[in-house]
This record gives C-alpha cells, sequence and structure tokens, in this order.
C-alpha cells in the first residue's frame, strides 16, 4: 500500500512538473532598452525589421506575439503566430515622405523557453533573411540577432509596465 501511494505521489509530482515546462514565455508588457555599456562593433544592424533598439509594447496570447514600436511619429505593430505558420507584416523603409512600406514574412518557433523569430523579405539583389532570438531572465528582455560581420547583437530590454 505504501508502494502503491509513493507511485501515485510521484505521478503527480511529474505531471505537475511536465505542465509547468510546457508552459511558454511570456514576453508581455512596455518595454525600454537599457543603455549598452559599449557601443556593438560595426554599427548599424539594431533597427533591421523596423522593431529593434526603442521602446516596446509586447501583447502575448496562446496563439500570437504583437509587437508595438514607436520612434518619433512612425508606429510599427508586428503580429507573429506561435505556432510555426508564416505570419506577414509590413514594415517602413526610409523615414519621412520618402518611407516606402515593405512585406516580410516570418515564422516564429519555440526552443525551450526561448522564441525564434526568422524573418524574409525582398531586398535589391533578391531575398534577405534575418532571425531574432527572445529570452526573458531575471525580468529583462535579451533579443539577439545575428550580424552580417558574424557578431552577435543583442539588445536587452527591462520591462517598464506589465
Amino acid at each position: 500500500m505504501k508502494l502503491a501511494r509513493t507511485g501515485i505521489i510521484a505521478a503527480a509530482i511529474l505531471s505537475v512538473a511536465s505542465v509547468a515546462f510546457a508552459q511558454k514565455t511570456d514576453f508581455s508588457g512596455s518595454w525600454a532598452p537599457e543603455a549598452p555599456a559599449a557601443a556593438p562593433a560595426g554599427g548599424g544592424g539594431g533597427g533591421r525589421g523596423g522593431m529593434m533598439g526603442g521602446p516596446m509594447v509586447v501583447k502575448q496570447t496562446a496563439d500570437t506575439l504583437t509587437v508595438e514600436t514607436t520612434r518619433g511619429e512612425m508606429k510599427t505593430v508586428a503580429t507573429y503566430k506561435l505556432d510555426g505558420a508564416e505570419s506577414v507584416n509590413k514594415m517602413s523603409m526610409g523615414r519621412g515622405e520618402n518611407a516606402t512600406q515593405i512585406e516580410t514574412k516570418s515564422t516564429a518557433k519555440w526552443d525551450g523557453a526561448k522564441l525564434v523569430i526568422s524573418t524574409t523579405r525582398e531586398g535589391q539583389n533578391g531575398p534577405m533573411t534575418s532571425a531574432q532570438t527572445w529570452s526573458l531572465e531575471g525580468g529583462m528582455l535579451t533579443i539577439e540577432r545575428p550580424g552580417r560581420d558574424g557578431a552577435t547583437r543583442k539588445t536587452v530590454y527591462k520591462k517598464t509596465t506589465s
């Protein structure tokens, strides 16, 4: 009887642990970038995708991640499906009257607690693909992107509101 009770308790603990492990990271909230310790080598790259580097508001449901950024008077909203299906968004290239809207196609997939977003858009010399990996640790959001020079660009955000 004691062995059966131990088995039931162990099964209950494993099922709770499995449910906890299956939960995905929630990136929801308002985020402000932390000041970098030093400027990244090679410069630039932080603004690719029209959403990196500035403050942002993230809304997440079980199915989607919506990222809203504002730079000056320009507001960008991108929504990603969290099931690996393709998401289509528009991003602005250029500034002011010369800005044009470019269509992007993205897929977002979970890699454990991290979210990897791969985006493709048409460039001057054919399709351009970029990736970003989102992770949350100690209340800080980190978004990593590979740079053209092979170095990883990292932007760290501090949560300003829930």
